[in-house]
């Protein structure tokens, strides 16, 4: 790779992440791009190379972030398993890329939770629109799943995963394989047909 490039990847890369381990401690408001820059070790004019605004920067780091999850959630992948089984590797891997991801597990939630997500409902990862979302909608078209909206269902999965990592985060409890195994279990008889 030249080195301009890599150099260029290289400062492209350390404002993402310092964005990302900022906003996790002081979140969207409190993350001045002055900071940001300081953190990256980068000049502040230097961001604006690479993103032209705050917002670009945090919906670009979003699609990015969510493209990292969708990875995790895939690692392993086996078409030969039964849809059970792919489901609880899909819940697993989940719940183990936000316990080590607390910064992405903040910042997608922070995300989600802010006027970003309503302005731009477009940007998304491709991998997880073209791999995760199917997943569940086949789950729902094939039966398998109780008839729930597929937008609803999204929402009670990741609820409980996030509320579990985040009781693993905090220490309030530590949870070994076979407790989250449990945890998908519940989630699975919860939305799967009868």
């Amino acid at each position: 790779m030249n080195v301009q490039l890599e150099d260029c990847h290289s400062k492209r890369r350390a404002i993402l992440n310092s964005t990302l381990t900022l906003i996790k401690d002081y979140g969207f408001h409190g993350t001045p791009m002055s900071q940001i820059a300081k953190h990256a070790h980068v000049a502040a004019g230097t961001i604006y190379h690479y993103f032209d605004s705050k917002e670009t920067l945090i919906v670009e780091l979003y699609v990015e972030t969510k493209e990292k999850l969708a990875e995790a959630i895939l690692m392993n992948y086996d078409e030969t398993k039964t849809y059970k089984e792919r489901f609880f590797q899909f819940m697993i891997n989940q719940y183990n890329f936000y316990i080590n991801n607390p910064s992405a597990l903040v910042f997608l939630e922070q995300y989600l939770n802010s006027p970003f997500a309503k302005n731009y409902p477009e940007k998304d990862s491709p991998l997880f629109l073209e791999k995760v979302i199917p997943f569940f909608v086949f789950g729902i078209e094939n039966g398998v799943f109780k008839n729930i909206d597929s937008r609803l269902l999204g929402p009670t999965i990741k609820g409980t995963l996030v509320a579990a990592a985040n009781f693993r985060l905090a220490e309030q409890m530590i949870y070994s394989e076979e407790d989250i195994i449990e945890v998908v279990q519940i989630i699975w008889d919860g939305i799967k047909k009868q």
